[in-house]
């Protein structure tokens, strides 16, 4: 099966009674539900998730998956989810983890599949145990299983051994299988598991052609996820590999809550959006004109037809359409019973009740179907979509009053260095009013992000642990912006060390240099760190390409979002010193009907007024020399950004 992809199923079915009737796969350990450990490691394993769930869909939901239901009533047990996980799956293979197995692991797939040859059943084995839950199987088998749970059949073993199985010793990972049952064996996972263990490589990453890096990580393990990488050098990381292990470490929020249509304007769905109903309801005239049936114009020359009635928008036509008549119909209006096509009004001639129609009409013309815009029981939005003003429109042509999002995202930042000064107070000897703030401010709104402003901390130890233990117990992310990110300081990384797990890093960029990223915890809570340089620009440099995609990847949000690049001529000649990607400042303009970019001017990382003047970044690769005047150049535009 080398060249097969593969469709991952959590078992996620059951009802959860030794654990009070609460799911166990949102059980919490370790700061994270117990299905967020399984997927940390299944994910990287597998070509998609399928999570099967029978309870709490929303919330499962909510991690961006498809959820699928069992097909056999009544709690059928595991086959019964993998039943439904064979149903919903894209791939021609299957393999199966419940979601009480936080310790999986990270090579199940890999081994499994390895032993599986021309079989239809691979399952885990320890010792004399079988782990038929832990299994990988060919997706044709779906009518067998689904004839002996017809049959009233539910044990597993049973099931599988009519096929033709291969047991897969796993005894070096003996402890990858044991599950979580009940709330004791929950609060002993807390106190002895260990649950700082990062997704390692794939043996088959270079069969599913993408990363071996989860997009959810398991906390304190972000040094181990990272230092995995390829190319990855914390004193000059290129900006795509920052970029990279940045993504790799982040876990999205989800947390969902119920709000009116209106209201979710830049929200992020948590739900599918499947019409109830047909929009448009009824087949109906997209124009101004006159409904008939197609089959009584004639092959060539005008026909004339009676005009019998008249059917406007949110009044229908009340006779019945007989042989050579029409009825006359305005936009929006339900086309009458037997009619297919309408004829715009400017081509006919109307006079004393008789409608005279020109040749050339085609049938189905300016006619808008039931259901052609949106129809029933067909998915239309999905999980993790942000919601703009189409589609609160769209959600509102249903006649859907609330809508289940995700929680906004809480952001805290503030500023460090004692040689900042707030707005409003007097300026000391050497001395600057803090901008980076009010940038941050800026930059943050136009996210849709809760926002907490924790002013200006001091350049002290118990000032700067203090201010961050507050924002890590009351937002999911920290921003800083100032010495905290340079690390120069012992002091600094000494804190941050007692504080939860922060890299430090020199980014291979200009401006916005140093940078450092990592995780806070305290009392029980923790928040994502991004420490920002202290210069003006290189703070709303390093927040654009590296922050803001992160915030929205943690905010929930699926898709592309990242700011597309346009290529242009530069109007001048540009210094560039391979080794480094550098974000000069531009302005985007017409000239003569063609576009051009041009620098702002001085391109100081401490010159404010040179991303005031811009309209653009002008984006030097990596590894790109001199630019002439005329060459080519990238360009990221601000609108929308900034």
């Amino acid at each position: 099966m080398s060249a097969e992809k593969i469709s991952g199923v959590i078992l996620a079915g059951g009802q959860g009674r030794r654990m009070g009737g609460v799911d166990k796969g949102l059980q919490v350990l370790g700061g994270r539900t117990m299905i967020e450990h399984v997927i940390a490691r299944f994910a990287p394993q597998v070509d998609e998730i399928v999570i099967n769930a029978n309870q709490n869909l929303e919330r499962y939901a909510a991690f961006g998956y498809t959820v699928a239901p069992d097909v056999t009533g009544g709690f059928a047990g595991p086959l019964a989810g993998l039943q439904a996980g064979l149903k919903a799956a894209k791939h021609p293979f299957v393999v199966t983890a419940p979601c009480d197995s936080p310790f999986l692991p990270l090579d199940l797939v890999d081994r499994l599949a390895s032993a599986l040859g021309d079989r239809q059943l691979a399952v885990a084995k320890t010792g004399d145990q079988a782990h038929p839950v832990f299994a990988l199987v060919r997706r044709d088998v779906l009518e067998h299983l689904s004839a002996y749970l017809s049959s009233g059949g539910r044990k597993i073993d049973a099931w599988y051994a009519s096929l033709n199985v291969v047991e897969v010793e796993f005894d070096d990972e003996a402890e990858g299988f044991s599950n979580i049952n009940t709330r004791e064996e929950l609060r002993a996972g807390e106190n002895g598991a260990r649950l700082d263990s990062p997704p390692r490589p794939s043996m088959t990453d270079d069969l599913k052609g993408k990363s071996s890096l989860a997009p959810f990580s398991i906390p304190l393990s972000i040094e181990s996820v990272v230092s995995c990488m390829d190319g990855y050098d914390p004193d000059a990381l290129r900006v795509d590999k920052a970029c990279e292990a940045i993504r790799a470490c982040l876990t999205p929020i989800t947390g969902i809550e119920k709000v009116a249509t209106r209201s979710a304007l830049g929200r992020v769905l948590a739900e599918e959006i499947v019409p109830a109903i047909d929009v448009p309801a009824h087949d109906n005239s997209a124009m101004d004109g006159y409904a008939l049936r197609a089959a009584e114009l004639a092959v060539s020359g005008d026909t004339t037809l009676k005009e019998a009635g008249t059917a406007l928008a949110g009044k229908k036509f009340q006779g019945t359409l007989g042989a050579g008549e029409c009825v006359r119909v305005m936009t929006g209006a339900v086309m009458p019973p037997g009619a297919d096509t309408v004829v715009i009004q400017e081509v006919v001639q109307s006079k004393d009740g008789r409608v005279v129609v020109p040749a050339g009409q085609k049938k189905g013309q300016n006619v808008r179907y039931a259901g052609e815009d949106l129809k029933t029981g067909v998915p239309v939005l999905h999980a993790g979509h942000a919601l703009r003003p189409a589609e609160i429109g769209l959600i509102a042509s249903l006649g859907i009053a609330e809508v289940m999002v995700k929680r906004r995202l809480r952001v805290a930042f503030f500023s460090t260095g004692d040689e900042l000064a707030s707005i409003g107070s007097p300026l000391g000897e050497g001395q600057v009013y803090d901008s980076n703030r009010y940038t941050l401010f800026g930059m943050l709104q136009r996210l849709g992000v809760e926002i907490l402003d924790m002013g200006v901390v001091k350049d002290d130890p118990a000032a700067l642990e203090n201010a961050l233990r507050t924002a890590a117990t009351n937002a999911d992310v920290i921003i800083t912006s100032g010495g905290v990110s340079v690390g120069e300081a012992d002091f600094i990384k000494t804190m941050m060390a007692k504080l939860g797990e922060v890299l430090f890093w020199r980014i291979a960029m200009r401006p916005g240099r140093p940078m450092a990223f990592g995780r806070i915890e305290a009392d029980g809570q923790s928040a994502f760190l991004f420490g920002l340089p202290g210069n003006p620009v290189a703070v709303m440099v390093t927040f654009h390409q590296f922050v803001r995609d992160a915030l929205l990847f943690l905010a929930g949000r699926t898709g592309d979002y990242s700011v597309p690049l346009l290529r242009v001529p530069c109007e001048g000649a540009l210094r560039k010193v391979p080794g480094r990607t550098e974000y000069q400042r531009g302005v985007l303009s017409n000239v003569g009907g063609e576009w051009r970019v041009r620098l702002t001017g001085q391109q100081g990382s401490g010159v404010l007024r040179s991303m005031s003047e811009a309209n653009c970044f002008i984006v030097l690769e990596h590894d790109r020399g001199n630019i002439n005047a005329g060459d080519l150049v990238s360009v990221q535009l601000f609108e929308g950004l900034i």
